[in-house]
């Protein structure tokens, strides 16, 4: 078995950064809106920077606009996950894309998702479940809003919370009180740091947010104590090299610092972030990562085993994908 077609768990994914480019131009189509300005001449998203990128990202989920939208992209996102063999994954969601950030729209918004979630687990094996994410840019006040989203529909499919959005907007604190929120319904907890925001950026959500797991973290490598708190703290990183590579903060994956941070005792994880948006696929990054790093099918199965301990999921689902994983 060529480590591609290994099973795989991922952690950090956006859904709707997940949308292939071809469902958001049909979605488009049947609304009659134009959305030509942020495709390539080959068909894939258009962006230069990362500010442009949260631009692009934010006009092709804005023809996602009813329940019935969301389950189609669900089926299609998860097609997508299960032609790399992925067997769980892990998806960001944000009740102001599913609802504009009301309860009751969220609930709908959400039974959706889980319908056709169910649906492609019983045709392709595939398990998903939701981390609620409140959006960094849109502010504290927006994000307790979509903490009461979270609170409220917690359980054995909504498991955990987290923040993603735009890094250089504000820090990691004002965001505790949803955080708290979040926590005392017993969500689990990941944000986004260490990617554009360096290694304060980490050392801010572990401090002032105390989360589990951090989204990216791979600018932790240039704090030598950061990396030592990692490793003390159990902190796992949800690495995406791909989106890193195209996003600019690494010249190729043989420069970028998963490894290091592997060697170095941190845990860590391989995911697509936002795969359709930067050419990726998760069986592309496992090839690409072993041509880069030597990798072996026993290091992506090590890989794979430390992202299942480091889900969020109930104990039984845990203990299911580590047998998947062990068989393989």
């Amino acid at each position: 078995m060529s480590v591609a077609d290994l099973p795989k768990v991922e952690l950090h994914l956006h859904h709707e950064g997940a949308a292939p480019p071809a469902f958001i131009r049909q979605l488009a189509h049947e609304k009659k809106v134009d959305l030509s300005g942020i495709f390539t001449d080959e068909g894939g998203y258009k962006f230069t920077d990362f500010v442009n990128f949260l631009r692009t990202y934010e006009a092709a989920t804005a023809v996602l606009q009813t329940p019935e939208d969301f389950g189609r992209l669900t089926s299609a996102v998860l097609e997508e996950c299960a032609a790399s063999n992925a067997i769980y994954v892990e998806s960001f969601l944000s009740p102001e894309f599913c609802g504009g950030g009301d309860l009751g729209a969220w609930r709908e918004y959400l039974q959706a998702v889980q319908e056709a979630a169910r649906d492609a687990e019983a045709r392709h094996g595939i398990l998903l479940r939701g981390i609620v994410t409140c959006i960094r840019h849109e502010g504290p006040e927006v994000a307790k809003r979509t903490a009461l989203c979270a609170a409220e529909t917690a359980g054995d499919w909504i498991v955990g919370f987290g923040m993603g959005g735009d890094e250089g907007k504000g820090h990691q604190g004002d965001f505790a009180y949803s955080f708290d929120m979040a926590r005392e319904a017993g969500l689990r907890l990941t944000t986004h740091a260490g990617e554009f925001g360096g290694p304060d950026s980490v050392w801010e959500a572990i401090r002032d947010l105390n989360v589990e797991r951090i989204g990216h973290g791979v600018r932790a490598i240039e704090d030598k104590a950061l990396v030592q708190e990692l490793v003390a703290r159990d902190i796992t990183l949800e690495v995406c090299p791909g989106s890193n590579v195209v996003l600019g903060l690494y010249k190729n994956f043989a420069h970028h610092p998963i490894k290091r941070l592997r060697d170095a005792g941190v845990k860590v994880t391989i995911s697509t972030d936002d795969p359709p948006f930067f050419g990726t696929t998760l069986r592309r990054e496992y090839e690409m990562l072993a041509q880069a790093h030597g990798w072996d099918a026993a290091d992506f199965k090590a890989i794979n085993q430390t992202a299942a301990r480091a889900a969020f999921c109930d104990a039984d689902t845990r203990d299911g994908l580590l047998k998947r994983l062990e068989d393989a």
